[in-house]
């Protein structure tokens, strides 16, 4: 049975997210050159953002950890806050590549040193 046959028309989709309980970081990924529609997908404004050349992705949870790892972001490097959300932890930040890059690692570090946080490496396309 595929998801399809579960759907008849008056019904609702219900969608369930779960998170593993537990302080960790899942995704750290950093963008290099993104084509300007990625930055409009994301609701980022590619005249501000297109220019600087990297988006930084990382989840984290707990989730109100992505404020945290928001404010880390901007006073280590020259990035922007994209998105940031403190009910999925997910946090975007934009800016030039070893900038984003700078940020993102500090995060990892931060989070695994002094919080006691599991933190996945750190990938790039």
């Amino acid at each position: 049975m595929n998801f399809l046959d579960l759907q008849g028309k008056n019904d609702k989709l219900r969608i369930i997210q779960e998170i593993v309980p537990g302080k960790q970081v899942t995704l750290a990924h950093i963008i290099a050159g993104p084509d300007e529609i990625i930055y409009r997908k994301l609701g980022l404004d590619p005249a501000i953002d297109y220019s600087r050349a990297a988006i930084g992705i990382l989840t984290i949870s707990p989730s109100e950890t992505a404020i945290i790892a928001g404010d880390l972001a901007i006073k280590t490097a020259n990035v922007e806050l994209g998105f940031v959300d403190r009910f999925s932890g997910t946090l975007i930040v934009t800016g030039s590549v070893s900038e984003v890059e700078a940020s993102v690692k500090q995060i990892l570090i931060y989070l695994k040193d002094t919080l006691g946080f599991a933190v996945c490496p750190v990938t790039k396309t």
